[in-house]
């Protein structure tokens, strides 16, 4: 399901156009169920009327565990029906935690369950990097896509207090940055860069931290975590409508009318703009 310029509602008004889905740069994620509960009647409400915004959406907390298979399922095929995909979110942690067979198991289930990708997280746990490359390849393996979540901050996850991460310490972003690029390698579909340490539970925000991995790595290999205005906004307004986003469901609405220029607060308003030349062609007959 698409939303062609014809067919939306104000159509006469220009606006920055999005690049039709399945999208390579743009991209958007929000959190599913974690913070509240997202069941079939909110979500179906929620693509019906921004679907069209919307690439991924990512289960947080593992909470797929604690809801019948069938429901799981069910999100998921309505997910497909408008062209989203599916994300487990880093619960593989938990998995890992178990040891055992665990791993395989899990992504067998979810391939029957309807996931589309299995994001690699390693916050709290303490793997070697071939190890977690090794998950990328097994993942890949398995007929899913990788996302391995990448980051400075050890000990980063489950909204943890700024002293307690300052306790941790932190890595440094050229090692983040060489572990993205073995991911990479190993088939990994998108990087998601943590967030913390960068610009969540810090006293300053790491803006050169961001810098380098855009300018090593490159702006659509990655993925940065912005469930806050004032971040993705200011993603907005560094790197451009075609930085790829993660954020909560309740701010699907908020982040798209800023990728649009259609909204926005006193330093964003009327600033946020594209500019589509040959180029766009060229990407769309490729």
């Amino acid at each position: 399901m698409t939303i062609e310029t014809a067919q939306r509602a104000f159509a006469f008004l220009p606006i920055n156009e999005r690049t039709p889905k399945p999208r390579s740069r743009g991209i958007t994620e929000i959190r599913g169920p974690y913070y509240s509960p997202v069941g079939r009647r909110y979500l179906e409400d929620l693509l019906e009327t921004m679907g069209e915004y919307v690439d991924t959406l990512k289960y947080a907390g593992g909470s797929f565990t604690l809801m019948p298979r069938e429901a799981v399922r069910a999100l998921n095929e309505l997910c497909h029906e408008h062209e989203v995909e599916v994300s487990t979110g880093g619960f593989l942690e938990y998995v890992l935690a178990q040891r055992g067979e665990y791993v395989a198991r899990y992504l067998e289930e979810c391939r029957e369950l309807g996931f589309d990708i299995v994001e690699i997280s390693s916050g709290f746990v303490t793997l070697p990097a071939d190890d977690l490359v090794a998950l990328t390849q097994a993942v890949h393996a398995a007929g899913l896509k990788a996302k391995p979540e990448v980051g400075i901050q050890f000990g980063a996850g489950g909204a943890s207090a700024v002293e307690a991460l300052e306790a941790e310490g932190t890595r440094d972003v050229g090692q983040a940055i060489e572990l993205a690029k073995r991911h990479l390698d190993a088939g990994a579909h998108l990087i998601m860069i943590e967030s913390e340490g960068i610009t969540e539970q810090v006293r300053e925000w790491r803006t050169d931290a961001v810098a380098r991995i855009v300018s090593e790595l490159g702006l659509e290999q990655v993925m940065f975590e912005a469930a806050d205005a004032a971040v993705f906004t200011w993603y907005i307004k560094n790197y451009g409508i075609d930085v790829n986003l993660f954020v909560d469901h309740s701010q699907i609405v908020q982040l798209e009318c800023l990728r649009a220029g259609v909204w926005g607060t006193d330093d964003t308003w009327g600033r946020i703009l594209t500019y589509r030349g040959s180029h766009e062609d060229e990407d769309e007959e490729a």
